[in-house]
């Protein structure tokens, strides 16, 4: 089973010149970054959240930080004055900001009936029911309950009753992934999905039941440094024709992840999102905060190369295949109560990107039942926003890290423009 010490060591990095004070609250889950974003001189401080830094070997890390302070850039375009870390109202983009952004409103309002999205987790959130009733609320969007038959709650092997040990952190990232689901596709039905451990084979056991219950669309949004094991874990958990599997690109910057990395998934990158005077009203670059925190993307190790892409600078599967919000400085607005103060907080990271992503194609409408979707981007190109700016680190083939015209590996083909691209 793969370890994450190599996540641990650059989270170590991170804060190299920092106290060892501070290099053991990264380690914690409770350091800060600092990002000044382009909307804004205010800046901008968040920290990793706790199931960033997995508690035991074996374990995979969630991919989301908690902004802790400054303006964001929600605030900043509204004249907002609260910090960020004031969890009384929100300081990241909403629904109607993130459907504005990727060309999505006009679906959101009329599609999704009848799908089901999955989301799956480690660990249990005791209040997720709650939680996401608070963010539906307050957007206005239309409930979304267990007893309605909209919402439900399972652990991997499918009991709504016997669920795993409850865990602050990874219930934060589960706040996100409900929420950023319910901002892109609220007429869509919401399976979560909780492993009882961070580690593959529990993550992969969720995966499967995820499908065995009939969702179309999963995300899933933590990963791990790559292994020999991965080819096997492809074809015992990610190998589901017919089902849209997105998975997070990674926070560390450049470099692959796993299951990223499956060439039965779509890998989903991340990006910064402001906006902008242009004809779309909005603008994006590739997010990076330093050398080791950024939207994650590379050549694989070890995953072959799916028929469908066609990049020749990487013989193995390239990721990212397109990409979404993903700066905690341009971040998005999600309501958490488990082991926090409960309010509105802003997250980022690729966990925000892929739930988004996976909600696009539930509005897209159900999968071909021998197709696999990460195909259906290549195939719609024009369909996307090229993300042409900014890099997430140093590579020796330059668009592996590096933004440009077309393909490249930290955005994909680009973000969402409607849903014609997630199609087939």
């Amino acid at each position: 089973m793969r370890t994450n010490f190599p996540h641990i060591r650059l989270r170590w990095h991170r804060v190299g010149s920092a106290t060892a004070v501070t290099a053991a609250l990264v380690l914690a889950g409770f350091g800060t970054a600092v990002h000044a974003d382009a909307t804004t001189s205010s800046k901008v401080t968040w920290a990793a959240t706790p199931c960033a830094i997995p508690k035991k070997a074996g374990e995979l890390a969630c991919n989301s930080l908690r902004v802790t302070g400054g303006t964001t850039a929600f605030q900043k375009a509204r004249g907002i004055t609260p910090k960020a870390a004031d969890a009384a109202t929100p300081s990241g983009y909403g629904p109607s900001d993130l459907q504005s952004a990727y060309g999505l409103t006009a679906a959101a309002a009329a599609n999704g009936s009848g799908e089901t999205i999955a989301i799956v987790d480690a660990y249990n959130d005791p209040n997720a029911e709650a939680d996401l009733a608070k963010y539906r609320s307050y957007y206005g969007l239309p409930a979304c309950t267990s007893a309605s038959g909209c919402f439900k709650k399972v652990s991997q092997t499918g009991s709504t009753t016997s669920l795993p040990t409850a865990d602050a952190g990874w219930s934060e990232e589960i706040s996100l992934d409900l929420d950023m689901v319910s901002a892109i596709a609220p007429n869509a039905k919401i399976l979560l999905v909780e492993a009882k451990s961070a580690t593959m084979a529990n993550l992969g056991k969720a995966v499967n039941e995820a499908v065995t219950l009939g969702a179309k669309f999963v995300s899933n949004s933590y990963g791990g440094s790559e292994s020999s094991s991965d080819t096997s874990y492809d074809s015992s958990y990610f190998n589901h024709p017919g089902v849209a599997i997105t998975v997070s690109a990674g926070d560390e910057g450049y470099g692959a992840e796993y299951p990223a990395a499956s060439k039965y998934v779509t890998s989903v990158g991340g990006t910064a999102l402001s906006t902008s005077s242009n004809t779309r009203g909005w603008t994006e670059s590739v997010w990076k905060t330093s050398s080791t925190e950024g939207t994650g993307s590379g050549c694989s190790s070890y995953d072959a190369k799916p028929s469908w892409q066609t990049d020749t600078g990487c013989t193995k599967r390239m990721i990212s295949d397109v990409s979404a919000v993903a700066d905690p400085a341009t971040g998005v607005s999600v309501y958490d109560s488990y082991g926090v103060t409960a309010g509105w907080y802003t997250f980022g990271g690729t966990s925000a990107s892929s739930p988004i992503i996976a909600a696009v194609y539930a509005l897209a409408g159900t999968p071909g039942s021998s197709d696999y979707p990460a195909q259906y981007p290549y195939a719609h190109t024009s369909s996307l926003n090229d993300v042409t700016s900014g890099n997430n680190g140093s590579c020796s083939t330059s668009y592996f890290c590096t933004a440009t015209s077309g393909y490249d590996g930290p955005t994909g083909w680009g973000t969402p423009k409607g849903v014609s691209a997630f199609t087939g």
